[in-house]
């Protein structure tokens, strides 16, 4: 089994769903005590916050191709984001190694095609939502017509995420305008929803909503798992 290399902490709560994610799906492919062979480096998520609230993506890219090299050199075979809007930065952090970063927009999108989806109505943080990182993403590559809601209902989305998921708040009066929303984007013509921001699967999941659910969370650490799997490919001696 190869090693997983895990960018954490973004937030801890939806990290844990990683781990734990990776650890059953490794005991259930491999039965008795076996579990997922795992590197993780969990950062403090205030920090990061900080810095995308003031636009410094470039700070952040920093830290996090720091992470990324450090979880190569630790013996990582791939590298994953745990959070989908720091894929805002998934270029830069791949380029810095030589191991495959396992994107969490492509396995997801991987996910509908393969149902022959269309139209997901994707829920996530307002950058994630907003910005063409992820959205042109799964246009261009995968031939998708993402649903984006409309603006009050991001705000609501973006802050239950930042002010209560992130936090371990769990509350019905969110799921409900979680709800709400989703019920908007099926009228608009979603054929599926994207839990788009690794906290959501916390608050609502498939039990919730009568559209299929592509949980972002759990298809990118599957995704892990199963390249962990696989024989790793030599790399180049260094000269």
């Amino acid at each position: 089994m190869q090693t997983i290399g895990l960018i954490g902490g973004m937030s801890w709560e939806s990290t844990a769903v990683y781990y734990r994610r990776l650890n059953e799906q490794a005991r259930e492919r491999l039965g008795g005590l076996h579990s997922a062979d795992i590197l993780m480096r969990s950062v403090d998520f205030d920090a990061i916050v900080s810095l995308q609230k003031q636009g410094l993506w470039d700070q952040a890219s920093r830290i996090l191709v720091d992470i990324a090299r450090g979880l190569e050199q630790g013996g990582a075979g791939c590298v994953l984001i745990c959070t989908n809007t720091m894929h805002k930065l998934a270029d830069e952090i791949q380029q810095a190694v030589s191991i495959p970063l396992l994107h969490i927009a492509d396995v997801t999108a991987t996910a509908i095609r393969d149902e022959s989806l269309k139209r997901p109505l994707l829920l996530a943080t307002r950058y994630t939502m907003e910005q063409d990182f992820y959205v042109a993403r799964l246009r261009e590559r995968f031939g998708l017509d993402p649903v984006i809601p409309d603006a009050d209902d991001r705000t609501v989305i973006h802050d239950i995420i930042f002010d209560e998921l992130c936090q371990g708040i769990v509350r019905a009066e969110s799921r409900q305008l979680y709800l709400d929303a989703i019920a908007r984007g099926k009228a608009r013509g979603a054929d599926s929803v994207i839990l788009g921001c690794t906290e959501i699967c916390l608050l609502v999941g498939p039990e919730h909503i009568d559209l299929p659910v592509f949980d972002s969370t759990l298809l990118h650490a599957d995704a892990a798992l199963e390249f962990s799997m696989l024989k790793p490919t030599p790399r180049p001696r260094a000269a």
